[in-house]
């Protein structure tokens, strides 16, 4: 392992992060669970970045992959595909947007930037809104609409992005508001900018934010944006990367609890809906997604194989209710680590819904976090058998779990087991 360790560090960058002191090697693995280069095996609670969507070696996805890849791997956009024409289809119908259109490229971060150039051309402006914490992926338009400085390396952009109050509910100088009353100050502050700018494009949010630490709105905050964006002529783009096909149990995507006024004008996915192959995607309304003037292509978006595994995986999310078990299982699993924070003075909240679960950190006795003891627990549950995430504002504040949304009612409760007894050591 340290042999490889000294290879990884020799050719690849400094600032591409590996979990762990001794980092891991994972060779397979198998349902929700994995196995590293020394046979040891992990109950996986994270998915490859919530990626792994319904099980490792799900075996309609395998045998998917296997048979196109056996006809042909690669044609690219400028031939007729079947299979993309396929989960565009179904993709198109399960977003909730009117005369939809879909764009598949081969990652969430080629996604936002889709989505940014569709919205900034249509509406022929650069100025663009998002959230203060947010995380919208690693390119450079990608990280000039991200809100969370860890996650931001530089501070030259291609757009003007201006940043709003309302993704972090339990931070900031909203947060000893009611829901009513916090939703009402981020709606004024919103107005307020609008006020001073002209000609926004969009704006851009995660319904949940991911990379910030699972922390959300009260439900309905982006409905109330919506009316105010309306008047204003700005489009929603609803970042879903993370969010969508069904993962916080109550809703298919993390826009349906903020639906007082429909769906976003803009859609993005990826992640989950490969279960591990390379998709990445925009839903928009055919005026804005046919808006742009110029020719345009992907060659690596809706490749024949990833769409095969697409359409195998979001198959067997839909026929086994997926969804549901993420509601039911994730509400279970909330509730007992509720129960565990209770009795450890650095959990300042769990928080999250359905199978995207954040634990914040902070140093005991204040509310300051503990880059720390997310580490310190990482370790710790690693060492007990259990992957998860970290992340959050505030320099690393969160542990962030997201298995596969098939976990079972025993693989949770082994799971909150062993972050129980992780969190106990800090």
């Amino acid at each position: 392992m340290s042999s490889l360790y000294e290879r990884h560090r020799a050719v690849m960058p400094e600032w591409m992060a590996l979990y762990y002191r001794q980092p891991v090697e994972i060779t397979h693995g198998e349902g929700r669970h994995v196995w590293d280069a020394d046979g040891n095996r992990y109950l996986d609670f994270f998915g490859g970045i919530l990626t792994t969507m319904t099980a490792h070696a799900l075996p309609e996805v395998t045998k998917a992959v296997s048979e196109q890849a056996g006809k042909i791997i690669h044609s690219s956009t400028l031939y007729l595909n079947r299979p993309m024409v396929e989960l565009a289809e179904r993709i198109a119908a399960l977003s909730g947007i009117p005369d939809a259109r879909v764009f598949f490229t081969a990652s969430g971060t080629e996604a936002v930037d889709t989505a940014l150039l569709l919205a900034t051309a249509h509406r022929r402006s650069n100025q663009v809104l998002a959230m203060r914490n947010s995380y919208h992926g690693r390119s450079f338009s990608a990280v000039s609409v991200t809100g969370n400085r860890t996650w931001s390396p530089t501070s030259l952009s291609p757009l003007q992005t201006l940043y709003v109050h309302g993704g972090l509910r339990t931070r900031g100088p909203y947060a000893g508001l009611t829901d009513t009353r916090f939703i009402e100050a981020c709606v004024a502050d919103l107005e307020d900018l609008l006020g001073h700018t002209r000609d926004v494009a969009a704006l851009i949010a995660e319904p949940i934010q991911g990379v910030g630490g699972f922390t959300s709105p009260p439900d309905g905050l982006y409905a109330a944006f919506r009316e105010v964006l309306d008047r204003h002529g700005v489009l929603w783009i609803a970042d879903e990367v993370q969010t969508g096909w069904g993962r916080t149990g109550e809703h298919f995507w993390g826009w349906g609890a903020h639906a007082g006024s429909g769906p976003p004008d803009l859609l993005t996915f990826a992640k989950g809906i490969g279960n591990g192959m390379s998709i990445g995607g925009v839903v928009a309304r055919a005026e804005i997604m046919n808006s742009l003037d110029a020719h345009s292509l992907s060659t690596f978006g809706g490749s024949p194989v990833t769409m095969a595994a697409g359409l195998a995986n979001l198959t067997h999310l839909l026929e086994h209710d997926l969804q549901g078990n993420a509601r039911r299982v994730g509400g279970l699993l909330i509730e007992r680590l509720r129960a565990i924070a209770a009795q450890v003075p650095p959990v300042r909240e769990v928080r999250g819904r359905g199978l995207m679960i954040g634990i914040e950190l902070v140093r005991a006795g204040t509310d300051r976090a503990d880059p720390e003891a997310v580490t310190a627990v990482l370790e710790a549950a690693r060492a007990g058998g259990l992957l998860i995430g970290k992340g959050g504002g505030h320099n690393t504040s969160a542990l962030r779990i997201a298995p596969p949304l098939s976990l079972t009612v025993a693989e949770a409760e082994e799971g909150a087991s062993i972050l129980e007894q992780a969190l106990y050591s800090i």
